[in-house]
This record gives structure tokens, C-alpha cells and sequence, in this order.
């Protein structure tokens, strides 16, 4: 999967209790396409068997200076990217003041790729001034860092030590690795997930979007180096690491935060399932069903704001290129077009809802993409990840032709 498949990484493991994640890491970098060396330190093989990593890596494990002559020159020149996963207080000293006393510590020395860190250690190992002034010294030389993360330590304490998940650690490893996008330093802006509209204080008019469309846009704009901000409703799924993430809960909320985070934007992508209709006046208190007769109650709906419409001169005046979406049930493209050109938008992905496998609620996603010269691509079944490059792909197409 872009931006792994083919890459070559090198997984440094040092000593310490998370170098359990750095197996769960592994698989994710495998599972992903890319090529792992992976290195082990003297101390890492107490807490982890180098078996364990040869296993899933399916090839040997490096672990001192004297097998391999040359090793940790070939190894840093190789690779695309060296991932320090645990990256130990130890370690971290030795990369800060460049020492090369084994196989780890020389091979960083001579890596000409970027390389991410991935601190875990005790928090007063980590709030330590020597510690401190390593990171810093490591940062200016254009070390990466991710993590810690604040929690329940080895000890049986609980603070700022813990290594980040392996799925944060992707998200920051992939950014390193997909170089070259347009978008890169641009804003991106994108809405994902669905909006409630209240009736009452208990209850709510919504739709079944899980938001994973729009934060799998969200998701690959950032790794592409964008500035995103990602406007979402009430999802269902985990929220992507990396992006600016802003919770809101109706239409009117998402509007507002909309308005706001358009200045400064070069794109917008508009993933969310805003509700169309809310109630028309919704009540203060939950409704009892004591207080209803047996005929039932009507609920009385009004239309709510089309955040495409009411936000177009903004957009339009800033040229800020937009990407929205279509759900349709009949006259797909017919209503698409309609869409496309009354509500100011350079891009719009059409799905049709029922379609197997498209729509809300699953991993994958049937589009057709339209534009404004009149250009339909149908694009197969994807996973929404996929759909997304597919989509930020057409955008930097069309962004790099000046359109």
C-alpha cells in the first residue's frame, strides 16, 4: 500500500518493555509492502526473542558490529527510512552525542534516511534535564520524534513514557516516506461523518455514515505533508492521527467551524453526510410516550443549511479547490452533475447508495468521479483508503495543471 509498498525500512529495537509493540509494528510495515531489516540491541533480546522478529521480518535479525562487516554502513545507506521503536533513554544519549559503540548506535550514525524515533522510557528518565537536552540536540540534527504518550507505565505508575501505538507510528512514518506532493505545506480542510439534528434532548435524526471516507481524505492528505484540519460529526470509527481534528455535532456547528477553518485553504474535501432535514422546533424536554395519544405525534421537519452552498462565495473568492460527494438512490449522474455545477465544485465523487460494497458502513467504496469538462472516470471497488490516494491524486493533477 502507498507509501510502503517497496520501501525499505530499517526497525531498530532497543531494550525496554514496549518492544512488544515494535512486533505489532513489524507486521504493519510487512502487511503494508515495505522491505524490513530489522536491529536488535544486546539489552532488546531480554524482553523479546530475535526469533520472534526473524519470523515475521523473514529474514535474520542484526545484532552486532562483528557479524556483518560493513553492515551498518550498507544498512543506512539502503534503507528509506530507520524507525527506533522502543527508542530507549540509552540510545537516544548515544544518537545525541554520536557514539558508535555497537551495531544500533553505528548504524544511525551512518544512516543517510530520515529516521523516527519512537521515546519510551520511565517519566522521570524522560523529564530528566540530560534527556531534555538530548531531544533537543536530536531534533535540530532532523531526528523525527513520536511519542511518548501519557499512561500507566511498566512500574505500576502512571505519566508521560509510554511509545506510541504502532498505528500512530505509521501515520508519522508514512508522512516521512511520501515525498514530493503538491500538497505538501498546503491546508487541506475535509468534513467526514454524519451530523444529528436533536428532536429532544435523548433524541436525534442522523444517518448511518461511520465518517471512514472522509478520514481516510484526511488521512492521506496529511501523509502527503498537508496542513489538515478535519471537521467531523459524531463517527463511529477511530479518528486518523496526524490531522487537526474538530468534533461538532449538527449542521450549524459544522457550518460555523467550516466558515472558520476555510481562510488560509488551498482544498476542500466534503466528505461529511450532513443531514438534509431537522426538526422544525425541537423540544426542551424528552418526549414521553405517557404524553403522546395512540395516533402517535407528528414530527414537523424544515431543510436544514447546505454547507456547499452557503460556504461557495467564500470558497470561490478564495479559489479554493473543492471536492465533494454525491449519494444518490436513482439518476446518479444526472443529479451529480446538477450537484457539481450549482454548488461551485471542481471534483465530485458519486456513489450510489445499496450498491454491495459502496456507500455507508463499510470498507469499500464504488466511485465515479466527475469535473467539470465533462469527464466521467469510474473507478472499481476499492477499500475507501484506496479511493482516497485515487481521489487526492486526481486533486494534485488538476491543482499541478493550474486548474
Amino acid at each position: 500500500m502507498r507509501p510502503f509498498d517497496g520501501r525499505r525500512v530499517l526497525l531498530v529495537v532497543a531494550g525496554g518493555i514496549a518492544a512488544y509493540k515494535s512486533v505489532h509494528l513489524l507486521r504493519s510495515l510487512r502487511s503494508e509492502g515495505a522491505e524490513v531489516e530489522v536491529m536488535m540491541t544486546g539489552a532488546a533480546e531480554h524482553f523479546v526473542g530475535r526469533v520472534t522478529f526473524e519470523a515475521l521480518a523473514g529474514r535474520p535479525v542484526h545484532t552486532d558490529l562483528w557479524t556483518r562487516p560493513l553492515a551498518h554502513i550498507e544498512l543506512g545507506r539502503d534503507c528509506d527510512l530507520a524507525i527506533v521503536a522502543p527508542a530507549t533513554a540509552d540510545l537516544l544519549a548515544a544518537m545525541a552525542h554520536g557514539r558508535a559503540d555497537d551495531l544500533a548506535s553505528a548504524t544511525l550514525l551512518a544512516a543517510d534516511c530520515p529516521v523516527l524515533a519512537c521515546p519510551a522510557m520511565n517519566t522521570r528518565m524522560w523529564e530528566h534535564p540530560a534527556t531534555v537536552r538530548n531531544l533537543e540536540m536530536l531534533t535540530e540534527d532532523g531526528v523525527r520524534l513520536v511519542g511518548p504518550e501519557d499512561g500507566p507505565l511498566a512500574e505500576g505508575e502512571f505519566g508521560v513514557g509510554r511509545m506510541a501505538e504502532p498505528e500512530q507510528i505509521m501515520s508519522v512514518a508514512g508522512r516521512l516516506l511520501e515525498v514530493d506532493s503538491i500538497l505538501g505545506g498546503r491546508k487541506v480542510v475535509v468534513t467526514a461523518g454524519p451530523t444529528r439534528e436533536a428532536i429532544d434532548p435523548v433524541r436525534f435524526l442522523g444517518n448511518r455514515s461511520s465518517g471512514r471516507m472522509g478520514f481516510e481524505l484526511a488521512a492521506s492528505a496529511w501523509r502527503r505533508g498537508a496542513e489538515v484540519v478535519c471537521i467531523h460529526g459524531p463517527a463511529t470509527v477511530p479518528r486518523p492521527h496526524g490531522p487537526k481534528m474538530i468534533e461538532t455535532e449538527d449542521a450549524d456547528a459544522m457550518l460555523r467551524s467550516l466558515r472558520t477553518e476555510l481562510d488560509g485553504a488551498a482544498v476542500l474535501c466534503m466528505a461529511a453526510a450532513v443531514s438534509d432535514f431537522r426538526a422544525a422546533s425541537p423540544s426542551r424536554e424528552k418526549i414521553k410516550k405517557e404524553d403522546v395519544d395512540a395516533e402517535g405525534f407528528r414530527l414537523e421537519l424544515e431543510r436544514g443549511p447546505d454547507l456547499l452552498v452557503e460556504t461557495k462565495e467564500q470558497r470561490e473568492s478564495s479559489n479554493i479547490f473543492t471536492l465533494g460527494f454525491a449519494l444518490e438512490t436513482r439518476d446518479g449522474l444526472r443529479n451529480a452533475r446538477s450537484k457539481l455545477e450549482g454548488k461551485g465544485m471542481d471534483l465530485v465523487a458519486l456513489n450510489i447508495a445499496g450498491s454491495p460494497g459502496s456507500g455507508f458502513d463499510v470498507d469499500t467504496n464504488r466511485i465515479t468521479v466527475l469535473d467539470p469538462a465533462g469527464t466521467v472516470e469510474e473507478l472499481p471497488l476499492l477499500t475507501k483508503r484506496e479511493a482516497a490516494d485515487r481521489l487526492l491524486d486526481r486533486i494534485e493533477d488538476q491543482l499541478g495543471d493550474g486548474s
